[in-house]
């Protein structure tokens, strides 16, 4: 299962089935505070233990992940998602919520796991995007697009582009960012870590450190408010 997300003024409904029952996506506002704060360190590095959060020794932090919300925060989700994932999409604005009911509390942290045809490209418009400070608005602009350019599990990356531009990525320096040797490696270690952490569909998740088993937007509210809760 591949997921998407939603920006605010989208007039889409994704209803997708989770574990026989129906979750609706509606959309939400883009602007939430709590996701103004991308970490954008874009350099791929080796993590010590220190350095990342993990599960059986393999990390499922990296030094250069994205990092949306306060860093100091006691409880981490990490996401394992791919931007032409549908389910991705309709779980964006749970996250966000959960990010904007707990500010100062919880922080997400993205992994990229490029099972798409074209999902390797877009991942690197993303890493251009942050480079550029325009993390968010890409994003969003991407997942909103998403029907357009992953329609069909066919990329048609040109609306992929074309989404980014919209949301302000200039294209010219994005295009000779996404050459840099340092975004391979990126996506290099993303594949290694997906394999090594056995990541075999999006989203998949971690809230600090440990698996969500309730693959719901119920269960991921439940797990975090639990996590917030012992962290008071």
């Amino acid at each position: 299962m591949k997921p998407s997300y939603v920006v605010a003024g989208i007039s889409v409904v994704a209803i997708l089935i989770f574990a026989g029952g129906y979750l609706v996506y509606k959309p939400q506002q883009a602007a939430d505070s709590n996701l103004k704060n991308v970490n954008a360190t874009s350099e791929p590095q080796t993590s010590s233990p220190s350095e990342s959060e993990s599960n059986n020794g393999t990390a499922l932090i990296r030094p250069y992940s994205p990092i949306i919300g306060p860093e100091d925060a006691p409880v981490t989700i990490v996401e394992f998602f791919d931007p032409g994932c549908e389910a991705c999409r309709a779980f964006y604005p749970i996250v966000k919520e959960v990010l904007a009911n707990n500010p100062d509390k919880v922080r997400l942290v993205l992994r990229y796991a490029a099972f798409h045809d074209g999902s390797d490209t877009v991942v690197k418009m993303l890493e251009s995007a942050r480079r550029q400070d325009k993390f968010i608005p890409v994003l969003e602009a991407l997942l909103e697009a998403q029907p357009q350019w992953a329609s069909h599990h066919r990329a048609q990356l040109e609306f992929a582009w074309q989404a980014a531009e919209s949301a302000g990525l200039d294209r010219s320096l994005a295009e000779q960012q996404m050459k840099d040797p340092a975004m391979a490696a990126i996506l290099k270690q993303e594949a290694d870590d997906v394999e090594a952490v056995k990541v075999n569909q999006t989203p998949t998740f971690f809230v600090n450190g440990m698996p969500l088993m309730d693959f719901s937007a119920r269960g991921l509210e439940e797990m975090v408010s639990a996590r917030v809760g012992d962290s008071q």
